[in-house]
């Protein structure tokens, strides 16, 4: 029977490293990272990378093992994050998985759908429809080439209408039906735990924790970043898009700081959405007071019900 595999996830901000770091020095676990922007170096401040300290106590696997520079998919990432599980349990340890990135987590639960490579300029006309006529008419376009797709796909996701539509361009065949004949990833049973702040604590931590990134350095983390070049994954990061922007002489610095604070949020709402359709989930509650050796227990309490 195969070993069950074990996540802890979450919004942004929540406090999830912090926790799986003790979560597994108590099973003597290693951690796999899921986030997608921690795999690239150098973008330490704006990704809230685990610390020095925190990858001496517990390995860290897929952090930093890129540059900004380098494109990366989902379909890269349960590849490398599969080898990783296996490595560690052929050395008689337990992965982890501990991030909150959707994207990462659904492919690795549901497979992955190898569908056709990007088609950039299809794309720009696309983001150019979109900038003349708004997201309603592509959405009303992929509601008449894959209604299925079109039902569970926002009218404002413009990147899912728009990697829907180029699957059904270059395919002809609907993404919702490719999608069906995903290839499995993670083998055997699963246990999820999301750990869950009320919102204006959460709201309160992801304000604070980009108040620190502008005390820490981020505007010339960003400045050096894109001297070297980032690649488009990399330059679309919540911050480091608003900070390209002032760089650009579009924001001033306070300006994106107040924009990242209100996407972050955003972005945190549209995770406990998705999140919360996850029928197997199960939720520890963290309090703005409680230690992170508090919440830890009652991960381990729920891990070993």
């Amino acid at each position: 029977m195969s070993e069950t595999t074990f996540f802890l996830t979450g919004p942004t901000a929540s406090g999830k490293t912090e926790v799986g770091v003790l979560v597994a020095e108590a099973r003597g676990a290693e951690i796999i990272s899921l986030d997608s922007m921690a795999v690239y170096r150098g973008m330490d401040i704006g990704t809230a990378k685990p610390t020095s300290e925190e990858q001496a106590r517990v390995p860290f696997h897929l952090v930093d093992i890129l540059e900004p520079n380098e494109e990366f998919s989902a379909a890269d990432y349960v590849r490398l994050a599969l080898k990783a599980a296996g490595d560690i349990r052929s050395r008689g340890r337990q992965p982890i998985f501990v991030g909150g990135t959707p994207m990462y987590l659904k492919r690795l639960l549901e497979g992955v759908f190898h569908g056709p490579r990007a088609d950039w300029e299809f794309r720009r006309s696309l983001r150019a429809r979109a900038r003349e006529e708004g997201t309603d008419g592509l959405h009303s376009e992929l509601a008449r080439v894959d209604p299925e797709a079109a039902q569970r796909i926002h009218a404002n996701d413009l990147r899912r209408i728009e990697r829907a539509l180029e699957v059904h361009h270059l395919t002809g065949r609907p993404i919702s039906e490719l999608q069906r004949e995903n290839r499995g990833a993670l083998p055997g049973p699963r246990r999820i735990v999301g750990l869950q702040r009320s919102r204006e604590d959460l709201y309160g931590r992801i304000d604070q924790r980009v108040e620190r990134m502008w005390a820490e350095g981020f505007v010339e983390e960003v400045r050096r970043l894109a001297e070297v070049g980032l690649s488009r994954s990399a330059s679309q990061a919540l911050g480091y898009r608003e900070v390209l922007r002032h760089l650009a002489g579009e924001l001033s610095s306070d300006e994106a700081k107040q924009l990242t604070k209100r996407h972050t949020r955003r972005f945190a709402r549209r995770q406990l959405t998705w999140f919360r359709s996850l029928p197997d989930i199960e939720w520890v509650e963290a309090g703005p007071d409680d230690p992170p050796a508090d919440i830890c227990g009652r991960v381990l309490n729920t891990l070993h019900t």
